[in-house]
Parts: C-alpha cells; sequence; structure tokens
C-alpha cells in the first residue's frame, strides 16, 4: 500500500494525461476530478482509472479537449453532445447549462449524450447543490455490458448509476449516488488489483453460482496488467433483487435511449448518457418551509437507535463527506498492483522517470 497527498496525486495524474495528448487544463481537471472520488472514497472513480483513460485516448474512443454541442435549446430543455470528450470536461459544461436555465426558469433538463466516463455522478449533484439547487441524475454507459438483471445470468445492463443531491444552506449537501448493481465494475477493479474485495454474492456465473471473484467478471489478468470485461464469462449482479433490476431498467431508458446516447448494447463504443432534472426550491417553495424540514427530518432519521452497540445512522453524503476530511489530512491509500498499473500508464506516455520516482516518495 502507498499513500500519496491528494495535491501530488492529483499534479502527478494531470501531467500523465497532459502528455497522453490533453491540454494542461483538461489534465488537471480530470486530476481533480479522480481523487476527488478517492478522498470521498469512491477508489472504484478515482485514479484506478488513470491507465483505462490513458488506453482510450490510444484507441481513439476518448477524444481529448471537446467542447460540446448544443442539439435542442429552449428556455427549460437542452440536448448536449459530449462528442466522445472527457466526461470530466464535458458534464461540468452540461451541468452548467443545466443550472443557468434552472436558475431562470425554477426548473431544467438537460440529457447529455456520447459523453467519455463522467467519473462519479455525486460530483454533478454537488455541483449543482453548490448553486443551492436540487437535482436528480440518471445514467448509462452504452456499450458496457455488465449487469445481469433479476431473474437472470446473462449481461443486459450497465452498472446504471442514481444519484440525487439535495442543498443544505450553511452545511454540506445530502447526495445520494450509486450504482443500480450491487457493486460498481470500478470496485471489482479495485478488487482485482489488491483493493477492497467486493461481497461474496455481487457477480453471477453462467450456472447461476455467486462469487466475489473478480477473475468471473474480466477472465485471467496480470496484476498490474490491462482488466478486460469482455473476457470474462460472469456478470455483475443488480442489487435488491427485482428492485435494483427495475432502477437499472429505468437508468437505461432514461439515460440512454431517452437522451439519444442508447440503452446499452454489445458492441456499441462506450459512452455516458444522463438526463439530469434540476429544480430550485425557492421557486417550487417560496415560503421557505424545504430547508428547515430538511434539517429536522435529518435529525430525526439520525436519532433512530443504532443496530449495534457504539453504531450510527447515517444519511445520503455523510460517509464521503467524513472521508474526504480524513484523506485530505492523511492523503489517498493505493494498494500496490493500482499504484503499479498508474506507473505503467505514466512511462506508456512518455512521464520523466525522474517525475515518477519522486511521485511515489
Amino acid at each position: 500500500m502507498i499513500v500519496i497527498k491528494p495535491a501530488a496525486l492529483s499534479g502527478f495524474v494531470a501531467e500523465i494525461f497532459a502528455k497522453a495528448g490533453c491540454s494542461a487544463a483538461e489534465g488537471e481537471r480530470i486530476g481533480r476530478y479522480l481523487v476527488e472520488s478517492n478522498l470521498t472514497g469512491h477508489d472504484s472513480h478515482g485514479v484506478v482509472r488513470v491507465p483505462r483513460y490513458v488506453q482510450n485516448i490510444r484507441e481513439g474512443t476518448t477524444v481529448p479537449d471537446v467542447e460540446i454541442a448544443i442539439l435542442v435549446d429552449t428556455p427549460v430543455m437542452a440536448v448536449v453532445d459530449g462528442k466522445f470528450g472527457f466526461g470530466q470536461t464535458v458534464t461540468p459544461q452540461a451541468v452548467r447549462i443545466g443550472i443557468e436555465k434552472c436558475k431562470k426558469m425554477g426548473l431544467a433538463a438537460v440529457a447529455l449524450r456520447n459523453a467519455g466516463h463522467t467519473g462519479r455522478t455525486g460530483d454533478w449533484a454537488e455541483m449543482a447543490a453548490a448553486e443551492g439547487l436540487v437535482s436528480i441524475h440518471y445514467v448509462n454507459a452504452a456499450g458496457s455490458v455488465l449487469v445481469a438483471p433479476y431473474g437472470g445470468v446473462e449481461r443486459r445492463f450497465s452498472t446504471a448509476p442514481y444519484a440525487v443531491g439535495i442543498p443544505r444552506p450553511g452545511m454540506e449537501p445530502l447526495v445520494l449516488d450509486f450504482a443500480t448493481s450491487i457493486v460498481a465494475e470500478g470496485k471489482v477493479l479495485v478488487a482485482s488489483q489488491g483493493g477492497k474485495k467486493i461481497p461474496a454474492d455481487a457477480l453471477v456465473g453462467p450456472d447461476g453460482a455467486v462469487s466475489g471473484d473478480p477473475h468471473l467478471l474480466y477472465g485471467d489478468y496480470t496484476p498490474s496488467g490491462p482488466r478486460n470485461h469482455r473476457q470474462g464469462t460472469g456478470a455483475i449482479r443488480a442489487f435488491g433483487d427485482h428492485k435494483g433490476s427495475g432502477l437499472a431498467f429505468m437508468c437505461e431508458i432514461l439515460g440512454g435511449a431517452l437522451t439519444g446516447n442508447e440503452a446499452t448494447r454489445p458492441g456499441r463504443q462506450f459512452s455516458n448518457g444522463i438526463l439530469s432534472i434540476y429544480i430550485d426550491p425557492k421557486v417550487i417553495d417560496p415560503a421557505g418551509f424545504f430547508g428547515g424540514e430538511v434539517a429536522r427530518y435529518t435529525d430525526f432519521v439520525k436519532s433512530s437507535k443504532p443496530d449495534t452497540p457504539g453504531g450510527e445512522v447515517l444519511v445520503p453524503g455523510e460517509s464521503e463527506i467524513r472521508n474526504r476530511a480524513i484523506r485530505t489530512a492523511e492523503g489517498v491509500p493505493l494498494p500496490d498492483d493500482t499504484w503499479a498499473s498508474i506507473v505503467e500508464a505514466a512511462r506508456s506516455v512518455g512521464v520523466d522517470e525522474r517525475r515518477i520516482q519522486s511521485a511515489g516518495a
């Protein structure tokens, strides 16, 4: 295990992407968002993604420094084409459009299609909450067929994330952000590189037997080598039986079919689609009831007796807030295999060896 201070890690990642063909500004942005995912405890969407992102540039499936195209533009709605640009570049552009429309009209919807991997969806809920707006996000990943539907063993869904952000004046927002599968694919990736293990029933094989072995998803791999989910025979399971499977289906329809990104199908180039809905509490609630009621209800939920002695009831976003404080102070822990794969990616794009050695010191 290696532990790296956040600023040093994001700076190193920025250099890797600058060498890989991104502008310095885009490299900095990618590094900042990836490390932010690590800080919140979502290592599945953090720097473990660096080698895959570099490979995407090399293969031409993710395009550096894209400026979005706005295909539909009304006072309350927009359809945005990300043109397969980095999610960390095109998604903030789409979210900003939604924020601006919502502030003018009180309500807005933005459909984003053809985005590169958009990272932690909670980032975009937090971006809207920082402007005082409620937001809801339905996400799909066209071409990323990973998850078996309830009652099946063959892959039919992407991990189909869902997120909601609730602003709280003077406090960190409430943010619900999860994949509709038992684990995100990135958590399987982290586990395959020596990180936190996934639940023993997170995956299912073609015979219906459940497993927590990443090889079921990826097939054979070396410790620091690439992971290709197309080589595995198994699937990730949807969470919550028919409930998670049903929500995943709707994320595919809303985040994929309705946005024009396509619902997930095999053989299609990877891209994220997001349908985002924005609501201004000041417009829907001119009496100002909302903020106080959010505070009251949050306190009521947290006052429940814990199920274990010394335990605590947490509300959405609370664990991320605590993780961010701890890791900002102590640094970001990375399994040795994860760090080795990042180092290999850095070498592959020509980062100076002395810089690589100093980054991990």
